[in-house]
């Protein structure tokens, strides 16, 4: 159901750190153009964590209004309260978007059985299929593979983000998984050991400056074009691991701001990057070409 690259979309905020829907607009319209996959509006790329829930849902249905059709919105609905996360998912389904990408909750820590009650009532009351996002570097739990592969069974829970940075992990997951169950990358610098393994797809950050080139490497992948594949990954590796020189977003963020897509804004907690870090950006771009 999940296959290629997909882009974890950025939000853009004017000036007055207001969302700039112009902005977001254009950034959909520049995606698709360049041939991704499908889109990915306010998950943690997205800044979720300030935004308001009213906020939240106006971004998906702008996303989803000028996509028209054209490819995939997976609405970034999830919360650490399921009650709240069933809400925003069927708010999302309203306005049109297509799938949901639901954080494994964060904070309250939940355990396993937890997880899988979680996500279950959120795939039984939400209406939209379900992509469960496993990333314990930011909720401080791991959704163990037992657990994934129980809520694989579930004909709502159509996939999962993996982004526990553990490929032991990975290769668990897809060889126990059902097959109509997809499993995506997290993480840029792991997609192409992924997909490799028998992975789907990413849910990309660098694709929000490189689409095309994201979407070309996750095709050289999914066809067995291994050379190719490798060649791109290799290239783009140094951005790769650049645009997680701070804290995601904030690195992709200004490489998209140097680009013209978006201003340097953050709401804080996030902050800009520090003056020698953007020099440090601005060198990888150059010398990768990207800028």
């Amino acid at each position: 159901m999940f296959k290629g690259a997909y882009t974890a979309l950025i939000t853009p905020f004017a000036a007055d750190e207001s969302v700039d829907e112009g902005a977001i607009r254009a950034l959909v319209d520049n995606q698709i153009e360049k041939g991704i996959a499908g889109l990915v509006p306010v998950g943690t790329t997205g800044e979720s964590p300030t935004v308001t829930h009213d906020e939240n849902i106006r971004i998906v249905e702008i996303v989803v209004k000028q996509a028209a059709g054209r490819v995939p919105v997976i609405a970034g609905t999830g919360s650490n309260s399921t009650r709240e996360a069933i809400d925003m998912t069927l708010r999302a389904r309203d306005i049109g978007a297509n799938a949901t990408l639901q954080v494994a909750p964060y904070y309250n820590k939940p355990n396993q059985e937890g997880f899988y009650q979680h996500f279950t009532r959120v795939a039984d009351e939400g209406g939209l299929p379900v992509i469960v996002y496993n990333i314990p570097g930011r909720t401080s739990r791991n959704i163990e593979t037992d657990t994934m592969i129980r809520l694989a069974a579930h004909p709502n829970i159509a996939a999962v983000k993996e982004a526990s940075g553990s490929i032991a992990q990975v290769m668990d997951v897809i060889s126990r998984k059902p097959k109509d169950f997809d499993v995506l990358s997290g993480d840029d610098n792991l997609a192409l050991p992924l997909m490799l393994l028998g992975g789907s797809g990413v849910i990309s950050v660098a694709s929000n400056l490189i689409p095309d080139r994201m979407s070309a490497l996750a095709a050289a992948a999914l066809r067995g074009d291994h050379t190719t594949a490798l060649e791109m990954h290799y290239a783009l590796l140094p951005f790769f691991r650049a645009i997680f020189m701070d804290t995601n977003p904030i690195p992709i963020k200004y490489a998209m701001h140097l680009a013209g897509y978006a201003e340097d804004v953050y709401r804080l907690p996030m902050c800009p990057l520090a003056p020698e870090l953007k020099q440090k950006l601005k060198t990888i771009l150059s010398e990768t070409g990207l800028l």
